[in-house]
């Protein structure tokens, strides 16, 4: 029965755009905190992903029961699981994506900048030995505040002279999945039709839903739009809170990063139009990181999209961002750039 769920579920959409599993080539990906909330349910999804021949799993502790949970799913990849630092070589060789939820989740009354300091330094680590063992791969970056530890890993890759601002992701897919959920719920309309960009960043209000754009088109009143913008960009919070001091955002995030991770397997697979949003550097705005829709191929970033028409709403929105994504972004640069 699970096997039929998760098939009409998360693989349904995985599997939307079509292809036989024969004719592509093979694919490691690595999930980097394997064995946390998010790393858990992603690995799973991970493993129904047809795409996918090899999956990696690491963590610094409880890798090696994950690996072999997950490995008996009867999927198309091999599953191996890595503990430690000693292992994070063998992880990462031979990986096209890695996947880094690793990180402490936030607890009720944190924000993502209380988190800072502990995740920073986590994936400062992580992408240095991403830089030495797979410089080619596509990093989809989770571990928050995605804000500054997108710019933290691309100065880690600078540093070593592997960057390459089109392998750079900072996923900010769940900001859509809630808005597109949460818009779907007020215009009556199907879930699996609507469509909303979501640009910015990924933290409180530097997360911009461009309503204006969602289709179908709806036209609901500002009060209604005003509300949307406010619970997706407090989404997390509503989690946090739910669930009493006993976890955050992990299935929804997994969920979420499954379907980014997915897109990214088909852009390097050569599959035509995969567009989704992202946060990665940037001109579309004065800022040098900024999500927006970006258009996956072979190499990665084959397009970074423009914002289109806004809203006076919008506007405003995204103006307000400005200042607070601009800090968080000099705060990761800077704390990268620290002996």
């Amino acid at each position: 029965m699970f096997r039929s769920v998760a098939r009409s579920a998360a693989g349904k959409h995985l599997l939307r755009r079509g292809y036989a599993t024969e004719s592509v080539p093979d694919r490691k990906v690595a999930v980097l905190g394997a064995a946390g909330g998010i790393g858990q349910p992603l690995a799973l999804l991970m493993k129904l992903n047809p795409l996918v021949s090899r999956l990696a799993l690491y963590d610094i502790a409880n890798t090696p029961g994950v690996a072999a949970d997950v490995s008996h799913v009867n999927t198309r990849s091999e599953v191996a699981g890595y503990v430690g630092e000693d292992q994070l070589k063998q992880a990462l060789e031979g990986c096209d994506v890695v996947i880094i939820p690793a990180g402490v989740p936030r607890k009720p009354g944190m924000t993502r900048d209380d988190l800072f300091n502990i995740n920073a330094g986590i994936v400062k680590g992580l992408c240095a030995a991403i830089a030495k063992y797979c410089p080619n791969a596509l990093v989809n970056m989770i571990s928050n505040p995605v804000n500054s530890t997108v710019p933290i890993a691309a100065e880690v890759f600078k540093k070593v002279g592997t960057y390459d601002e089109k392998k750079l992701f900072g996923v900010t897919t769940l900001d859509v999945v809630r808005a597109k959920t949460f818009y779907a719920g007020k215009a009556k309309a199907n879930v699996a039709d609507v469509n909303v960009p979501v640009v910015g960043g990924h933290a409180g209000i530097t997360i911009l839903p461009l309503f204006s754009q969602a289709t179908p088109k709806a036209n609901l009143p500002e009060e209604d739009i005003k509300a949307l913008t406010k619970r997706t960009q407090d989404g997390g919070t509503e989690v946090v809170e739910a669930k009493a001091g006993k976890g955050s955002a992990t299935l929804s995030m997994a969920y979420a990063g499954a379907i980014f991770a997915d897109a990214c397997l088909k852009g390097l697979n050569g599959v035509p139009d995969v567009v989704e949003c992202s946060f990665v550097q940037s001109t579309v705005t004065e800022l040098p990181f900024f999500a927006s829709k970006v258009r996956l191929g072979k190499n990665g970033v084959e397009e970074v999209m423009g914002l289109g028409p806004l809203s006076d709403y919008e506007q405003a929105g995204l103006e307000s961002l400005k200042p607070e994504l601009k800090a968080s972004i000099e705060k990761g640069i800077k704390f990268a750039n620290q002996n």
